[in-house]
């Protein structure tokens, strides 16, 4: 009634409103209700007021069915809501660098267009152990069927890794995962959000973009090629790793393999 030159008292005289009811403050406390309605909201979002109710009196909470529907509709739980798709939640795994080749590789996409405009995809392969370039695979698109393509070529030519490690992206899944499951490879998958965990090619991604895509104008997907081709073979001969000694991938692998070769034996 502050913003009215009408009084509180002949307000209430006009709607037949005793004041009492007019300043009165209902001194329920529904709070522990909306906690336990929003929690059933997030955990079970396609789900209704009979379920929630239901799981309420199996928690062995004793609120009314009125004084429980209440608080729902008041917290707007009625209303559908968009439900976002959430891919399951991945173990941590420490990044350390593999005693050997082919113990784990990892791959990673990234993202360019042509002078036209046209977008296309870079799919980058490396191994761990020395950080080499195995492949870089360059398209307009690429369904897992072809990620699982490039693999088996890579297989043939390198041998099989025991695990391979990515991010959780489309191409990642279904018939990449039934890929690595026949063939007894471990794929990893870093948690979303963190790219951190894939560390050893999200550097070599960085080199590539400065060195490549950033660095060129492309007409079409044969530059690309060609110049990452070029660009993969000194990277691979002579680029110099810190973490490596300051050795190029191939030379840090002729190196420690022979070392590690005479260990074995």
């Amino acid at each position: 009634m502050k913003d009215s030159n009408i009084s509180t008292v002949r307000a209430c005289k006009i709607v037949g409103l005793d004041r009492s009811m007019f300043y009165y403050q209902t001194r329920r406390d529904d709070s522990a209700v909306e906690e336990q309605l929003r929690y059933y909201a997030i955990k079970l979002p396609t789900r209704g007021f009979k379920e929630y109710f239901k799981r309420i009196r199996r928690a062995g909470l004793l609120w009314n069915h009125k004084r429980v529907k209440r608080v729902y509709l008041k917290l707007g739980l009625s209303r559908r809501r968009k439900m976002k798709r959430r891919l399951p939640s991945s173990e941590k795994q420490p990044l350390l660098q593999p005693i050997a080749p082919n113990l784990t590789w990892s791959m990673d996409f990234m993202h360019d267009s042509l002078d036209s405009g046209r977008k296309f995809r870079v799919l980058n392969i490396i191994d761990d152990y020395n950080r080499e370039a195995l492949d870089i695979q360059i398209a307009y698109s690429f369904p897992g069927e072809h990620v699982v393509r490039v693999l088996e070529q890579l297989i043939e030519l390198h041998g099989k890794p025991q695990q391979i490690r990515t991010d959780n992206g489309p191409e990642f899944r279904h018939v990449y995962e039934d890929f690595c499951t026949s063939n007894g490879i471990q794929a990893i998958k870093i948690q979303p959000g963190k790219p951190s965990q894939n560390g050893y090619i999200e550097r070599f991604n960085r080199y590539y973009r400065e060195d490549v895509l950033d660095a060129h104008i492309f007409e079409n997907l044969t530059q690309v090629r060609t110049l990452t081709e070029e660009w993969m073979e000194d990277y691979n001969e002579n680029h110099p790793h810190a973490s490596l000694g300051n050795k190029s991938p191939k030379e840090f692998a002729a190196i420690n393999c022979g070392k590690h070769s005479r260990a074995i034996a």
